[in-house]
């Protein structure tokens, strides 16, 4: 097992403990791909206090293996809830963390008739939160995949031009970032010119982009397992004062926002500095999203930068600050950036510019 999976199976065993518990059962892909870089599309994880497992079938055993390197490989029957429970029973655990939020209530049903020895315990979202806090070989990682959106929004700013489709650019954002090494796209492509860029996600369509109008690009790549995440808003045309003022508020929030986040505050108070600014300018209700969620193995992770969230920010925590105004009929602009946790405030990860850009 390298360095660092061995470093998170140990903290997956200090919170067994904590929790008083004797194993952890991760259903979850991305979870198991996290502990064990297993990434075939079938399997589950058994960690204990002194033993862990990949439990595949056939068909991944081989490549399990390889990639699992320090786990134990398990290669299943045909009632893989059997075998897995078996397993646990011959290691003589007594109580078991489940990945409940990711399960329905027939799957829990099957698992919970296979470990009669066992008493399965809802684990929350015990992996995630060990994901939330990077290690430098992830944000290594992230720092590559925010330098490729940077590059492809730079190469696609001039094909953005009237009676060019949204569709078009996003297939040109596509076709650059895998030529430059990307996996996929992080998310389906948000290409949202003129009235519909007032759709906070106005995934690219066939309108053809107008003159005088917002185009918001909200793109990412998804780059050796980790995820990208870069808006940006141009105007084609001559912008209008409207354009102008709406753009700058939203800038505003942003540069506010990426001057003021610091660790130990909460994703509350982290929305509340671009939410001020745009409530300042009379704007609030035309904000209806948070600033910002966190970015990692999947685009939506923790923290959440909203209104809602408590959680306090801390060292390695990577996030989008995202702020933005949208106004029906008429258009939006959304600015975001990628960004982690320092020790004294931020480090910013993705560098395109973003002093409004006017394409003639």
């Amino acid at each position: 097992m390298d360095r660092v999976r061995a470093l998170r199976v140990e903290k997956v065993r200090r919170l067994l403990k904590e929790r008083e518990a004797d194993a952890l059962l991760v259903t979850r892909a991305v979870n198991r791909r996290y502990l064990t870089g297993f990434t075939g599309t079938a399997g589950i994880v058994l960690i204990s206090a002194d033993r862990a497992a990949v439990i595949t079938d056939f068909r991944y055993r081989e490549q399990a293996s390889a990639q699992a390197r320090g786990f134990e490989v398990v290669e299943h029957g045909l009632d893989l809830k059997a075998d897995v429970a078996a397993l646990a029973h011959g290691w003589g655990v007594k109580r078991v963390l489940f990945e409940d939020y990711d399960m329905s209530v027939a799957e829990h049903r099957g698992w919970t008739e296979k470990f009669r020895s066992a008493e399965l315990v809802p684990a929350g979202r015990l992996v995630e939160g060990l994901r939330a806090v990077k290690d430098e070989s992830e944000l290594a990682v992230m720092r590559e995949a925010a330098g490729l959106a940077d590059r492809a929004f730079e190469h696609v700013l001039p094909k953005i031009r009237p009676g060019v489709t949204e569709r078009e650019i996003a297939l040109e954002l596509e076709w650059f970032l895998r030529g430059q090494g990307a996996d996929a796209m992080a998310f389906d492509t948000i290409v949202a010119s003129g009235p519909r860029s007032a759709m906070p996600h106005g995934v690219a369509s066939e309108r053809a982009i107008g003159a005088g109008e917002f185009v918001t690009l909200d793109f990412g790549a998804y780059y050796k397992g980790y995820c990208s995440d870069l808006t940006r808003t141009v105007v084609v045309g001559k912008p209008t004062d409207r354009h102008r003022e709406i753009y700058g508020i939203v800038l505003e929030a942003q540069r506010t926002a990426l001057e003021g986040i610091r660790p130990g505050m909460t994703g509350r108070e982290a929305d509340a500095l671009t939410r001020d600014v745009i409530k300042r300018y009379g704007y609030d209700e035309y904000f209806g999203h948070g600033t910002g969620h966190g970015l990692g193995m999947e685009i939506h992770e923790a923290p959440r930068l909203s209104r809602t969230d408590e959680t306090v920010l801390v060292p390695g925590m990577t996030v989008t600050v995202e702020p933005g105004i949208y106004l029906p009929g008429f258009g939006g602009v959304r600015i975001e950036d990628d960004v982690v946790i320092t020790e004294t405030g931020i480090e910013i990860l993705t560098r395109a510019p973003k002093e409004l850009i006017v394409l003639e």
